[in-house]
């Protein structure tokens, strides 16, 4: 089954500044794809060559198997956007709003855009102007849910909003991925993609420095590990397993921080007399920060890095 996001080598440049570079992404059908970076990492630039808004400098980017500048009429029908900063009609009110967006599309099922006003708790009368960051941005999320895309595009979509309202866009998210739709999802939020992506690529400086599952992005991360021995063990019994680093011994217990695997640790601990062990996972927020810091050092030791254009 082909990607439902297709990007090979996407590059976008500002005239001297940096946009993105060399971006390679494949997003699968059904899945929720979390796009993690800091603001000016080049989140919001990837999703505008995506959605055709600007054109890349070089590469290529697919959506349905589609060129996204071949024919991005055919790609935006099937496509529910939330941009990261947005403005709409002062003098409309939230109703007149989603109504008039709903129009644009047609064919909609007016009682699931109620049902959405209703869980995200939005008062429809008020005018535009009047709602704050958070109900401004449950009008745009409920103007891209409501016609049910087979894919959504969502730029930092929990900006402004309460916990109880993430949660509840969670949920959202988790039955969408049920119905067999997908989710692009852009945020600098670690937890909000922890919490709910299956895969996550991680830009800096506009070039993916890692992409994978979020477990699989934890377990290359350093585990803290704590063995406790009926008897004391000598420390250089765990010196030359791969990845073992920070060893420290306090009487029967051997404290470390091992990279990638931990069975083998596992292995050479129960061959003595073993009576506890504690392994605390990374989150994901860990696993990041620790990416940037190893990048950031490569990125020193190599050429300059051109100043970026803010996305």
């Amino acid at each position: 089954m082909p990607p439902i996001i297709q990007a090979e080598r996407l590059t976008k440049r500002y005239g001297i500044h940096r946009g993105i570079t060399e971006v390679d992404l494949e997003v699968r059908e059904g899945e929720v794809f979390g796009f993690l970076g800091p603001n000016g990492a080049g989140k919001t630039t990837t999703i505008r060559i995506l959605l055709d808004l600007i054109r890349p400098t070089s590469g290529t980017a697919r959506v349905f198997g589609v060129l996204s500048s071949g024919d991005p009429v055919a790609i935006h029908r099937r496509i529910g956007y939330l941009p990261g900063e947005f403005t709409l009609y002062d003098r409309l009110t939230g109703s007149e709003t989603i109504e008039y967006f709903a129009n644009l599309r047609g064919g909609l099922d007016r009682a699931y855009s109620k049902r959405l006003i209703e869980r995200l708790d939005l008062d429809p009368s008020r005018r535009f102007s009047e709602y704050s960051k958070g109900n401004k941005q449950k009008v745009g999320l409920i103007c891209a849910l409501q016609h049910r895309p087979d894919l959504l595009i969502l730029d930092e979509p929990t900006a402004g909003l309460d916990p109880l309202v993430q949660q509840t866009f969670n949920e959202i998210l988790f039955e969408a991925k049920e119905e067999g739709r997908t989710t692009f999802l852009s945020s600098h939020i670690i937890s909000e993609v922890e919490r709910t992506c299956d895969r996550v690529a991680i830009i800096r400086a506009g070039r993916i420095v890692r992409l994978d599952t979020v477990g699989a992005l934890r377990e290359m991360a350093a585990h803290e590990v704590e063995l406790r021995f009926g008897e004391a063990v000598p420390m250089a019994l765990f010196a030359d397993v791969p990845g073992v680093t920070n060893l420290v011994q306090e009487g029967r217990m051997v404290r470390m921080l091992v990279t990638g695997p931990i069975a083998p640790v596992v292995r050479l601990a129960a061959q003595r007399d073993l009576v506890d062990f504690v392994s605390r996972e990374p989150t994901l927020e860990e696993v990041f920060l620790a990416e940037y810091e190893t990048s950031g050092r490569a990125a020193a030791s190599a050429s300059p890095v051109e100043p970026a254009a803010g996305l």
